[in-house]
């Protein structure tokens, strides 16, 4: 019996399960599609997110498991390279800098965003990048 190899045509890249698989495994198509459905959810929740009405606490409930499932999902499978890491801090910081608003001065008077240390203080659960690597130990 004869094959002929050449009627395979060779694939870059395709999705599988909601995963983007590349033949190189390059995962940074793959955390660029998790962070742009994650800036979908954010921006679907975002005035809940920056009411006043809504407590601090009730906030971080709608942002784990809706935000942080989102952009989280798949990723365990991946191993994170530090730019990605990044990428994904910087996207967490932006929604906990939403959640938390700007801190002012009772001195000065003026308005400014939270840093990296005053968010980690405010947000004492695991960030994204420990959450994605506790669920791979699993």
């Amino acid at each position: 019996m004869k094959t002929d190899n050449s009627s395979f045509e060779r694939v870059e890249e395709f999705k599988y399960l909601g995963t983007t698989l590349t033949n190189q495994n390059y995962i940074q198509e793959e955390i660029k599609s998790r962070l742009k459905s994650g800036n979908t959810c954010f921006h679907s929740v975002q005035n809940l997110l920056s009411s006043s009405l809504l407590s601090k606490n009730l906030k971080i409930k709608i942002y784990r498991p809706i935000i942080l499932t989102v952009v989280s999902c798949g990723c365990e499978t991946q191993s994170l390279t530090l730019r990605e890491e990044c990428r994904l801090r910087v996207f967490e910081n932006r929604v906990l800098r939403r959640i938390f608003g700007p801190k002012r001065d009772e001195v000065i008077g003026w308005w400014w965003k939270l840093h990296y240390e005053e968010l980690n203080d405010l947000y004492c659960s695991p960030n994204i990048v420990q959450v994605i690597k506790s669920r791979r130990m699993r």
